[in-house]
């Protein structure tokens, strides 16, 4: 049995040391023989540093590492190209300083690798990336490969210190505009990122780059395919239930087939099969918390985002839309798409069970500012479960209750039914539960839907007013489920600004 490749991202290693591979050298094929110049984005540990070294090893010619996959009898091997490797993954770069010794360490040692002679080195890194390409082109009198790494990075480590990120945005934008004005010295330019920086802010200059990043034919160029799942790791995965793993870890999407996130996989696997949060857990997403909790967002408003794609591709320094950076980061992914009159929209949903509950676990900590989650979750569900509502209105009084009152009375949040139903939400949701909110019927909107194995509820929630059940009653809102075969549950919830809190909670089934 092949080892799993849990941190490796060297071609050359995987091949050697035995380790399980998925082969991705079709797509590899199809790039260098039909392009010259692409851009990529990925959110993080998808495997796109993989990629970009299995890119490297075919310019170089390491034929002996690709004996067996599909792009060994296809490429040329006794013709090499030296290869200039970018990369801004390890380290953060949290001043101006740090930035510039990156940019010119990155430069130091691809000289040093390549043997390349400087008289004199400009402080200038879009200068000193230009001499390098020449003097690379004229030692090795072969055109230049271009691999570059995480290329966004350096923003991104410093978002939130707007005078820093703009900083970088400019150093790098200067470095990347020399790869057009060299062209005649290049072979190849590959991209790679998390983030989508409009054109105009970082690629003004190099407006004949491709992106792929939704290109159907490049869908699975990063992460694992379902049939990836059932040969290469089979052995591996032998007597798990598949649909699980799907429903847990599968869903990203990019116009194509869905994948999963290698990192999850590899570490379900060595885990003994425990489902846990692997890939969320690399990386707490801080700065979207400050923005969900900035703008007041209404959580369940997850449930229906449509974006165009100019507003996909708006990531900015000085534009940073939440949904968009939600859908770069990979807490967001395409469901579907359509055309409607001469723009194609998109419609993004929660990848899959894993994001659902590691993402709204954390919202509903962060906006609460909550330590008991696990209790008063726990309670909430068990209460639900048991169809206990005397419990259920008991635990979601001490759940309100455990909120700081600071919170309430900053932009008069207790005022607002929005905000009591997202807190709900988010607690729902981080359990795993189906919830489905502003749930349409033919008559209106359930204000939300909760869908267990065994029992659905149907919830109404005012501030400051009564008649929640009269309201269900009236727009037959259960009428949607009762051919499902399982109790209905009609709960209406009241609350109360003065007490900012639960004031009332009724109920009935529905027979």
């Amino acid at each position: 049995m092949k080892k799993l490749p849990i941190g490796i991202s060297t071609l050359e290693t995987i091949i050697k040391e035995n380790y399980a591979y998925v082969d991705k050298t079709k797509i590899a094929y199809e790039l260098v023989t039909s392009g010259q110049y692409y851009f990529l984005s990925r959110p993080r540990r998808f495997g796109k540093t993989l990629f970009l070294d299995t890119l490297r090893s075919i310019f170089e010619g390491k034929k002996e590492l690709f004996k067996g996959l599909y792009i060994y009898d296809k490429w040329d091997w006794n013709r090499t190209y030296p290869v200039l490797h970018i990369s801004f993954a390890e380290g953060v770069l949290s001043s101006k300083q740090r930035i510039k010794e990156k940019i010119e360490q990155i430069f130091q040692s691809n000289q040093d690798r390549l043997k390349i002679v400087y008289r004199e080195k400009s402080s200038n890194p879009a200068i000193y990336f230009e001499n390098l390409i020449q003097k690379i082109y004229e030692k090795y009198q072969e055109r230049v490969v271009i691999l570059i790494d995480e290329y966004d990075k350096p923003i991104l480590d410093n978002i939130e210190n707007k005078e820093l990120a703009l900083y970088a945005r400019e150093e790098l934008k200067n470095m990347y505009s020399v790869i057009k004005g060299t062209d005649e010295y290049i072979k190849f330019v590959f991209i790679t990122g998390v983030s989508k920086f409009s054109k105009v802010s970082l690629f003004s200059g190099l407006n004949n780059l491709e992106d792929i990043t939704l290109n159907p034919r490049y869908a699975t160029i990063a992460g694992y395919t379902q049939h990836d799942l059932e040969t290469v790791f089979a052995e591996h995965l032998r007597g798990q239930d598949y649909e699980k793993i799907r429903r847990w870890y599968n869903g990203y999407k990019w116009l194509g087939e869905a994948v999963y996130n290698p990192f999850d996989i590899l570490l379900f696997i060595s885990n003994n099969y425990l489902y846990r949060n692997y890939w969320f857990s690399t990386g707490t997403p801080e700065f979207l918390l400050k923005l969900i909790e900035k703008n007041n967002y209404f959580l369940p408003d997850f449930e229906n985002i449509t974006k165009d794609e100019s507003m996909l591709n708006s990531f900015d320094v000085d534009i940073i839309e939440l949904e968009t950076l939600m859908w770069q980061t990979g807490y967001l992914t395409i469901e579907t798409y359509e055309m409607v009159l001469e723009k194609t929209e998109y419609k993004l949903k929660i990848p899959n069970l894993e994001v659902q509950q590691s993402l709204f676990g954390l919202i509903a900590e962060y906006i609460t500012k909550s330590k008991g989650y696990p209790k008063y979750s726990g309670n909430i569900i068990r209460s639900l479960l048991a169809k206990d509502f005397d419990a259920f209105k008991r635990h979601l009084i001490a759940l309100y209750a455990s909120i700081p009152y600071h919170l309430f009375v900053h932009n008069r949040m207790y005022e607002k039914e929005g905000y009591y139903v997202s807190v709900f939400y988010a607690y729902m949701k981080g359990l795993g539960v189906e919830a489905i909110a502003e749930d349409v019927t033919d008559k209106g909107r359930i204000d939300l839907t909760l869908v267990f194995p065994e029992s659905i509820y149907i919830m109404e929630f005012k501030v400051n007013g009564t008649g929640t059940l009269e309201q269900i009653h009236a727009m037959g809102y259960y009428e949607k489920y009762s051919n499902a075969q399982k109790p209905i549950y009609l709960v209406g919830i009241e609350f109360d600004t003065t007490i900012r809190n639960v004031r009332n909670l009724v109920w009935e089934e529905k027979r």
